[in-house]
């Protein structure tokens, strides 16, 4: 389907703009990143009338004045893209603080619909909107949508097909007679070709901010007068003792706080379930608690006591070990005449035998299930409450209560976490962040095949929590310490609480899995070549034998050489090799206590340290992995002397 024309669906994080999305699309989406960066940018199409219609979901966005990736990406597409048509979805509930963007993305001169959704939730909460009088006051349309319950849909559909831009919309935001006078003289020395898609005005208000991005992008183009522009600027930055970047912050609300005034109505509301619960979930009394049992039940008892413990013995023992694996052999053995490509495909560290084995057997279950309890939490709203009862102790870290979703998602998978730290708004946080992912977050396969170990040994895995706990707060508050910046700002949208859709938790833990495996399935079949080609050249051999000589001091037993070697390629790989252990009875409670707390630390999978490489450079990439192994390393070995020297038995 070939798009003739494309809609923007722009607003800010926790709104429904992907429920809009969905109900617009029918959830046949690509997802593709935006070029030059590792932010999401999901594609669909409809058909609207007779025409085919592309629909674009943006990354989240507060203002047009941008922060984070997030923000830079939706406003280049806005830039560049020429939509037919933005429509700006926006929570009923909080018209006041969604209403700021709408006047910028008005001031921009862009097609603009707003959606007002969750028309539901304001309801209930005793809010009531004029959709006529905000009609009018903004000239432009108005569609109040339920966008999970497909209410409003058919409008927004109508009011797309025949959507032609206002001849007149009203009047922009105006400034103090001062700075007023400034915009508009930078406005004049826009060149017009670079304003083809966005106001001159606009333009002029980004460059008084002090945006580098199009301040680049404009000095580029040839009738740009530069000198002109800034000798205002300079002018700006002396006449007003607040940066002119809050000054139009600041108006635009007060502009937005004006409007909202006008067009909605309230009555008095006793505070329902939800909103008690919601409480309860961000008071650090009770919302510590509230997150421990999340974690008990979801991860510990879910994740591993059911995902990587009944299923993966499951799948290991009644299928792979009794019927598939011998059947592998069996059928290679006969097909293959030569013993070293059999040794490839179905040997002790084979493709099929040990590859897909380990990707299907033991990763996938573990996997899916992190997915499902994650997609779940998701769907609540339970996250953003999560990331403000957090925050103060993420401030310690030198990061935010936003640094909560890379940092919960890593226990899903931290190369995927890795790449949404992007959206943290300093490349301070960026760092830390990724050196904590990289350290201390255990993935969710390696974390379900640990915590299965330990089931049973409950000072095992106080020794274990403990440690890795520990290192984590006292390597992220050094991180604090040493690395410049100043304490980061910290705000984010609390959607309410809501029981989980089953479809979407469905389509959610279906698109995360059908992602992992695309990624898991060619490293684990690379990994497998990788160690066949290794030990053809003996180079696997010599690895193994360098890695015995901390093995040894950390008390572990040689074969345990092996499974940080393959926690390299992949830490789900050595978290199955540390599994295949145990079940040989080659380890002790206190060696799979030292075994588990450097496995955790070790260095990240070769997967993770390239996109390491990728997102913070290679001088940090190389920083990172060089302090992890040395922290790895050093904690088991001082760990097991520990043990030793107390005489603990786990």
């Amino acid at each position: 389907m070939k798009p003739e024309k494309t809609v923007l669906l722009v607003g800010s994080p926790n709104v429904g703009k992907s429920a809009v999305f969905n109900a617009l699309t029918g959830h046949y989406a690509t997802v593709s990143n935006y070029p030059g960066t590792t932010v999401e940018v999901f594609r669909g199409m409809t058909k609207i009338a007779s025409e085919n219609w592309q629909i674009v979901d943006t990354p989240g966005m507060y203002s047009l004045f941008p922060v984070t990736e997030e923000e830079r990406v939706t406003r280049r597409l806005l830039l560049r893209e020429a939509p037919d048509a933005v429509v700006h979805v926006t929570d009923a509930k909080n018209l006041e603080r969604m209403l700021p963007l709408t006047l910028q993305l008005l001031d921009a001169g862009l097609p603009l619909i707003l959606v007002l959704n969750m028309m539901d939730e304001a309801e209930r909460e005793g809010i009531t909107l004029n959709i006529a009088r905000l009609e009018n006051e903004l000239g432009i349309p108005v569609v109040p949508m339920v966008a999970t319950r497909k209410e409003g849909l058919a409008e927004l559909e109508r009011v797309i097909r025949h959507y032609r831009k206002p001849r007149r919309t009203r009047a922009p935001v105006t400034f103090s007679s001062a700075l007023e006078s400034i915009v508009q003289g930078i406005a004049q020395h826009v060149p017009v070709e670079y304003a083809a898609h966005i106001s001159r005005r606009m333009i002029a208000l980004l460059l008084l901010s002090g945006d580098e991005e199009i301040g680049q992008d404009v000095g580029k183009v040839p009738e740009y007068q530069h000198e002109k522009v800034a000798t205002l600027l300079t002018s700006a930055s002396r006449s007003f003792s607040s940066p002119t970047s809050y000054l139009v912050a600041v108006q635009y609300r007060a502009e937005a706080r004006q409007i909202a005034g006008e067009v909605s109505a309230f009555r008095d509301q006793r505070p329902g379930f939800k909103e008690r619960l919601s409480a309860l979930m961000t008071n650090p009394l009770t919302g510590f608690p509230i997150l421990v049992a999340v974690l008990y039940f979801g991860l510990y008892r879910f994740v591993g006591g059911f995902g990587a413990g009944v299923v993966v013995d499951f799948l290991e023992e009644a299928v792979f070990e009794k019927y598939l694996s011998p059947l592998f052999t069996k059928f290679c053995q006969r097909l293959i005449p030569w013993p070293v490509l059999t040794d490839l495909v179905v040997g002790e560290y084979g493709i099929l035998t040990l590859g897909l084995r380990y990707a299907v057997a033991i990763i996938l279950p573990i996997v899916a299930f992190f997915f499902l309890v994650f997609a779940i939490v998701e769907d609540t709203g339970y996250l953003p409450r999560l990331a403000m009862l957090t925050d103060r102790i993420f401030k310690r870290f030198g990061l935010s209560g936003r640094a909560v979703i890379p940092m919960v998602l890593g226990l899903g998978c931290d190369t995927m976490a890795t790449m949404v730290t992007r959206t943290l708004p300093t490349r301070r946080e960026r760092v830390i962040s990724t050196l904590l992912l990289s350290l201390a977050v255990p993935c969710s396969a390696q974390l379900g095949v640990i915590l299965a170990l330990m089931e049973g040994r409950p000072l095992v895995f106080m020794v274990w929590s403990g440690i890795v706990g520990l290192l984590l707060v006292a390597v992220g508050w050094l991180s604090n310490q040493v690395l410049p910046g100043s304490a980061p700002l910290f705000y984010m949208e609390i959607p309410p609480l809501r029981l989980p859709s089953i479809s979407n938790v469905l389509l959610k833990t279906f698109a995360r899995v059908k992602w992992y495996l695309t990624e898991i399935i060619p490293l684990f079949v690379l990994a497998s070549v990788l160690i066949w080609l290794g030990r053809l050249t003996l180079l696997f051999d010599l690895l193994l034998r360098v890695l015995q000589w901390p093995v040894r001091w950390m008390g572990l037993p040689p074969e345990s050489a092996g499974i940080f070697l393959f926690g390299f390629f992949r830490r789900d790989y050595g978290a199955a090799g540390l599994y295949d252990l145990n079940k040989q009875d080659l380890l002790t409670n206190n060696q799979i206590a030292v075994a588990s707390v450097v496995l955790t630390l070790f260095l990240p999978c070769v997967a993770q340290l390239l996109i390491n490489f990728r997102e913070r450079g290679w001088k940090v990439g190389v920083a990172i992995a060089g302090t992890t192994l040395v922290i790895a390393l050093g904690t088991g070995w001082l760990l097991n002397m520990a043990l030793q020297g107390l005489g603990v038995v786990l």
